[in-house]
């Protein structure tokens, strides 16, 4: 069985990270990412309870942001 999509029997490729591993590869705290989130200036998704966040949405919107020159 495959760990994750895409794995082939290699390493399992993180489609998403939690809060903390988000805030962390971001260089911010959790708690400013968890107030971005909350006013819906950061993608994620909501699984049931939980928050995670695409790393491939995180890329596109850093890459956004720096398009356009400014700061959330």
């Amino acid at each position: 069985m495959n760990q994750s999509l895409g794995s082939h029997g290699r390493d399992p490729v993180r489609l998403t990270v939690n809060i903390k591993q988000a805030a962390e590869a971001l260089g911010i705290s959790p708690r400013l990412l968890a107030r971005l989130t909350k006013e819906g200036k950061v993608p994620h998704v909501r699984l049931g309870r939980r928050v995670v966040y695409s790393v491939t949405e995180l890329d596109c919107y850093l890459t956004e942001l720096s398009a356009k020159g400014r700061r959330e």
